[in-house]
């Protein structure tokens, strides 16, 4: 089999937010060598969903640090509802853009890591709320999706069990945070190649060293 690059990510997860820049490069370089797989988390399931007030506090002082350690800005659409928690309408979820994640992997299977990086800078950025369906809308259209077509099969059960597929499939890797990405060399053998924020030179040596085991075993 050809080696596969497994990315493990929340679309709420912020620490994903930063580290999209990262895994996104890495599939414009390695999209040739390898085949990539984006599996979505259910970070924040649908009986667990509550109001953004919850965890308003905990972002305001949480998303600094993920500025600080990535380069990476949040825009000033989404912290409106961070800093004015009671004038907001959110209740965020994972479950939609998991279920979205699921209908786009049928059109465009090899552009997910692209996908979920557009999820998270339209969530993180924009201030879209992925919980609404129109949130997706100018997406259907960047990657040329029948957009009617596109909102049908969100609201379908075959979708929402494949996004729920990824969420079990999440588990049985054992994966308690995001992002964690890694690397399938054969159908028994998978190595970590990142947990957490971690820098694209530090992924590409971790590759390089498992591919040269492989070739000299």
């Amino acid at each position: 089999m050809r080696p596969r690059i497994i990315y493990c990510y929340d679309a709420y997860c912020g620490w994903c937010y930063g580290f999209s820049p990262v895994i996104k490069e890495l599939w414009i370089r390695n999209r040739n060598r390898f085949e990539f797989e984006t599996l979505s988390g259910g970070m924040i399931p649908a009986d667990s969903a509550k109001h953004i007030g919850h965890i308003a506090s905990f972002i305001q002082g949480a998303y600094k640090n993920v500025e600080e350690m990535t380069g990476i800005e949040f825009g000033e659409d989404y912290l409106w509802h961070i800093f004015n928690p009671d004038q907001s309408d959110w209740f965020p979820c994972s479950e939609m853009p998991a279920i979205a994640m699921s209908v786009f992997r049928e059109y465009h299977p090899d552009r997910t890591i692209e996908f979920a990086s557009d999820l998270q800078y339209g969530l993180h950025y924009e201030g879209r709320d992925l919980t609404d369906r129109e949130a997706y809308r100018h997406l259907t259209e960047k990657y040329e999706i029948p957009t009617e077509e596109f909102y049908e099969k969100l609201q379908t059960a075959r979708y929402k069990e494949a996004a729920y597929y990824d969420f079990a499939l999440i588990q049985q890797l054992k994966v308690t945070g995001f992002p964690i990405v890694f690397m399938q060399v054969t159908d028994a053998k998978l190595y970590m190649i990142a947990k957490g924020y971690t820098t694209l030179d530090t992924i590409e040596g971790r590759i390089d060293k498992i591919l040269e085991e492989m070739n000299n075993p």
